[in-house]
């Protein structure tokens, strides 16, 4: 009985032992597969923290727009200010006015009958404007629209150049009844114009040399008095241009036309300078209404809904 006493505490001895041997072999797996990579780790390191900036990522894999400017440079104008080249219309930025002088494209009938990309409503800062450029917070509570020079229509004919279109280089603050009324109308004849006469070479901005409204923003940007637009059709050596002032009119927008000469008198602008020597000079100082007609109901239109829509 003695024997079997002494064999039975000897097996539960051994028993124990082994039930300790497995719990502590169990505890230094867990510790390794949890625990155990902190160690190598600085006490204070913590994992880098993800900090938005409250734009969309972009995707590395989406196709990026060409980058080479599809503007001829001869219809550049001569002026002073930063060139800043997008890829389907290039300008002439002011820093004193913290926007554009003058803008450049070429308008085709091509373009123009392509199927219309969506308005993407992307107004944003211009990165290519080395001193900075107006930002839409400026706009804020102004009273003010963030009118197009370069207008989105013009560039519909591909997203990723209406999309260029929204840069804030290419605004400029507009009375809203004058953005959506004469200014409005003067854009989509200029559109009928390029479809009649195959393409047309523009350029468009505010008079910067008039004194203005005033300044919005802390940018200061400078709310233009009058905005010109200057139209050269090469093929058929017409040409015409207007100055407009910044607010809603009632007048047909033929009685704003004028010479490039006189928009060169008010703006110190140069029109047009490589294209336009010798004989094709004279073009700058004529001015024919009449090859530039204009669609009646369009202009009923303006006066009775686009004046006061808004």
């Amino acid at each position: 009985m003695a024997r079997r006493n002494s064999s039975s505490n000897s097996g539960g001895f051994l028993f124990k032992t082994g039930i300790f041997a497995a719990l502590a072999g169990l505890a230094f797996f867990l510790f390794n597969q949890f625990g155990g990579k902190k160690s190598n780790q600085p006490i204070d390191e913590k994992p880098p923290i993800e900090i938005s900036n409250g734009q969309p990522k972009t995707d590395v894999g989406t196709p990026q727009p060409p980058t080479e400017s599809q503007v001829p440079e001869e219809i550049f104008p001569a002026a002073s200010g930063e060139v800043v080249r997008h890829t389907w219309y290039t300008l002439g930025y002011s820093e004193d006015h913290e926007q554009a002088e003058w803008v450049a494209y070429e308008l085709t009938r091509d373009h123009l009958n392509e199927n219309w990309a969506e308005r993407p409503n992307s107004f944003r800062p211009d990165p290519e404007v080395d001193t900075e450029s107006a930002t839409p917070r400026d706009y804020n509570s102004s009273g003010y629209d963030k009118g197009h020079l370069c207008p989105a229509a013009d560039m519909a004919f591909d997203a990723a150049a209406i999309d260029e279109t929204f840069f804030m280089s290419n605004m400029s603050p507009q009375v809203p009844a004058f953005n959506m009324g004469i200014w409005r109308e003067l854009e989509e004849l200029t559109r009928d114009w390029a479809r009649r006469f195959n393409h047309l070479y523009v350029v468009t901005g505010p008079v910067l040399s008039q004194p203005g409204l005033g300044q919005i923003g802390f940018s200061k940007v400078t709310v233009p008095s009058y905005y010109y637009k200057v139209l050269l059709a090469p093929d058929q050596q017409k040409a015409i241009a207007f100055i407009l002032p910044n607010q809603v009119s009632e007048k047909r927008v033929t009685d704003y036309a004028c010479s490039i000469d006189k928009v060169e008198n008010a703006t110190g602008i140069d029109f047009f300078p490589r294209v336009l020597k010798g004989l094709g000079e004279e073009l700058e100082g004529s001015l024919d209404k009449d090859a530039w007609p204009i669609n009646s109901k369009r202009y009923q239109e303006r006066v009775k809904v686009w004046n006061v829509k808004r």
